[in-house]
């Protein structure tokens, strides 16, 4: 585990991780510039054009899978450090991550997991931009129990107006 970060356990449809399940493994796992090499052999360059699923597993490793996986499939359905979209570019100094986000609606995890991240990415090797280049706030609202995502720091909820809270309730 990465110092003590909140460790974040999926909370989407049970249907969406069941059939998620069904359809394979975990996502590729990449503790080292050699595995994230491996893994780009595998993609084979067709996909790399467009961002990718990430979760950051509760040992710290990244774990990579196409952009149509679940969240949840990609974790192997437990539990994660943090999850997202994540981007690469190539440039003269090898790889590096282009864009990255917190973007999971099946985790709906904080920004504040951003230093699992970092981490993960480091130790792969991957320049990175420091911090999320789109950063979602996800909350549940107390009164009608919808997940919301939380815009232009406005904590009211979508479907019925009632506040939000102010920290992470999922």
């Amino acid at each position: 585990m990465v110092g003590e970060q909140r460790r974040y356990r999926y909370v989407g449809p049970a249907e969406v991780a069941a059939v998620a399940l069904r359809g394979g493994g975990p996502g590729w796992p990449v503790r080292s510039a050699d595995d994230f090499a491996g893994w780009v052999a595998s993609v084979g360059g067709r996909e790399l054009a467009e961002p990718f699923t990430y979760v950051v597993d509760p040992a710290g490793v990244l774990r990579l899978a196409a952009r149509r996986s679940e969240h949840v499939a990609c974790a192997g359905g437990g539990e994660v450090l943090a999850a997202g979209e994540i981007a690469f570019v190539a440039g003269p100094r090898g790889w590096s991550v282009g864009e990255v986000s917190n973007q999971s609606t099946g985790y709906c995890p904080d920004p504040g997991c951003w230093p699992a991240v970092a981490a993960a990415l480091d130790r792969a090797g991957l320049a990175h931009p420091g911090g999320f280049t789109a950063e979602f706030v996800f909350r549940r609202c107390p009164r009608c129990g919808q997940l919301s995502v939380v815009k232009d720091g406005d904590f009211v909820c979508h479907v019925c107006d009632a506040d939000l809270p102010r920290s992470w309730n999922l």
